[in-house]
């Protein structure tokens, strides 16, 4: 794996805080490849030796979780694009699809479809298994309560600015499941500011549950606006080891919205005003972050 030149985090390595998260993450994926006891012990004192590592070697907490899922991808003698997810990701999909057309009429009958589809699309961001423990996600539960989860920032008086006076839109999206609320919100973007051009764009290769091309086909989203890899095969966007492609739009974009935990993380640092992350505040780390408190949603415009 490449080592970025320009580490998006300070050199002293991963945070304290998310040593054991990504333990908790090593042993989640564990079980999606169906590891037996010795092979997940194996895993995780992998992982420990990577966080020990990851000061020197400049890596992020991204990093780390794709080396880990490089091992065992290894283990089990299968390729990069290997989907370990693949089960779960589908039904995530499915199962926001066959909520898609209650949230449709939710949207249009309200008094600001815009407002409510930006709602649905950060509650959305709840569907996340590298941020949830494996068995301790509720889809049909929380796909019910989208609605409800409140906002601890929402700077969307300075997006809909954004939005109104700029000419090219880039959506980073983030999971499976959550692309169907991306969709819907993308829909709405397009129908209130139809002089925007919006591109979106998803992981190169399969990494946690975090969407891809395919995924991106499966919900129509490619139907709706260009869709591209970003060339990230992390669970984030790390900007220096992302396609030449990707990056020209990164770079031409007047407006970015940026979905999601693990974007939020590796693009946070040098954060522009174009830029707003759109997101499920998940653990006390982020919310320390953020400002505000976990378990919130954010529409937090960069500085």
């Amino acid at each position: 794996m490449k080592t970025p030149e320009t580490p998006p985090r300070a050199l002293d390595g991963i945070p304290v805080a998310c040593h054991g998260c990504v333990e908790n993450q090593t042993r989640s994926a564990c079980r999606f490849a169906e590891l037996n006891e010795p092979q997940t012990e194996t895993m995780v004192a992998m992982a420990r030796e990577f966080i020990r590592q990851s000061g020197r070697e400049h890596w992020t907490t991204q990093h780390v979780v794709r080396l880990v899922a490089d091992a065992i991808l290894d283990e089990l003698g299968v390729s990069r694009d290997f989907d370990m997810y693949a089960r779960v990701k589908q039904r995530s999909n499915d199962l926001a699809l066959a909520h898609l057309d209650a949230f449709k009429r939710e949207t249009a009958a309200s008094a600001s479809p815009f407002a409510t589809a930006l709602q649905l699309a950060a509650a959305g961001n709840i569907i996340d298994f590298g941020a949830k423990n494996h068995g301790a996600l509720d889809l049909e539960k929380e796909l019910l309560t989208l609605s409800s989860t409140p906002f601890a920032r929402y700077d969307l008086a300075p997006l809909r600015e954004a939005l109104a006076h700029g000419r090219t839109l880039l959506y980073l999206c983030d999971n499976a499941g959550e692309i169907v609320l991306d969709t819907l919100f993308i829909g709405q973007i397009k129908a209130a500011y139809p002089h925007l051009t919006i591109i979106a764009a998803v992981r190169d290769k399969p990494i946690i549950n975090d969407a891809t091309l395919a995924d991106a086909r499966y919900v129509g989203l490619t139907e709706l606006v260009t869709t591209v890899s970003s060339g990230s095969v992390y669970p984030g966007t790390i900007l220096s080891e992302v396609s030449p492609e990707f990056m020209q739009h990164f770079s031409d974009a007047d407006v970015i919205i940026s979905k999601g935990q693990g974007n939020f993380e590796t693009l946070l640092p040098g954060a522009e005003p174009r830029l707003f992350f759109l997101l499920r505040v998940k653990c006390d780390y982020m919310a320390d972050l953020a400002g505000v408190v976990k378990d919130r949603l954010i529409l937090l415009q960069g500085n």
